[in-house]
């Protein structure tokens, strides 16, 4: 059982950046990334669709044989989580944007949360953020527009940095020193955010708590993998896969899934 794969699936390649930090974190851990491209975004989808997107995405991945699965989707994690904890028996791991740290490390008593509708009207969201947000101004942006252009290749696109402008103007004005990103597509817009941000601005994402998170939970269960043999990754994705060969290397073992 230990040498079973860890499941991934994402509205998209976004989770990818969820599978690199599992890698370098896990090195030895088989894995399988499940993209769901053909109805990315989540974000604007309603908390039904959402679910049974989710179902269907797990079905696949147990399928597979998957000892553990990451929803390494923001949206997926908040509206459906619970349920797939009820339906399946298999341990699973979700992704929150990272409000408590920066809620607790913040000088200037505000902060930025950059993420999909879904993530910011689930009651998930709103819970987490009522527990730690006493005495911060907590300044949310839905990032409409983002996740499609990254889907299509745009990611340093003129389209996409006016958006990232127009998204971050507020925050810098309301003074936050801490932007949380909600959204597991986002990561890969670091280096841009980095030069619209003022210097005193730091960014949190989940993806190396969530790849920690996904170890305690396997040595809980006693699934490390104790295999000696080299690890193999399986992509798949019902798109074209271009978008995913450029984010994971062209080297990679990606295939197309009419799904």
């Amino acid at each position: 059982m230990s040498s079973k794969p860890i499941g991934i699936f994402d509205s998209g390649v976004g989770g990818t950046s969820i599978w690199k930090e599992l890698k370098a974190l896990l090195p030895s851990e088989n894995t399988i990334y499940l993209a769901d491209s053909k109805n990315a975004p989540y974000g604007n989808k309603s908390k039904k669709a959402i679910l049974d997107l989710s179902i269907k995405n797990t079905d696949f991945l147990i399928e597979k044989g998957c000892k553990i699965i990451v929803v390494a989707c923001n949206t997926a994690t908040t509206n459906a989580i619970k349920d797939l904890r009820e339906k399946y028996d298999v341990p699973f791991i979700g992704i929150e944007p990272a409000i408590k740290p920066a809620a607790l490390k913040t000088q200037t008593k505000a902060i930025g949360i950059l993420a999909t509708k879904g993530t910011l009207t689930s009651e998930l969201f709103h819970k987490t953020t009522d527990l730690y947000s006493n005495g911060i101004r907590v300044v949310e942006q839905e990032g409409e527009g983002i996740v499609p252009l990254i889907e299509s290749g745009k990611i340093h696109s003129d389209e996409m940095h006016a958006l990232l402008q127009l998204y971050i103007k507020p925050m810098i004005e309301a003074n936050i020193d801490y932007l949380v990103l909600g959204c597991t597509h986002y990561p890969y817009l670091i280096p841009q955010l980095l030069n619209i941000l003022p210097s005193n601005v730091n960014i949190i994402d989940s993806g190396e708590a969530v790849a920690k998170q996904t170890k305690t939970v396997l040595g809980q269960h006693n699934l490390l993998n104790s295999n000696a043999q080299k690890p193999k990754h399986l992509f798949y994705s019902n798109l074209e896969t271009e978008i995913l060969a450029s984010l994971i290397g062209k080297d990679k073992d990606i295939h197309y899934l009419d799904f």
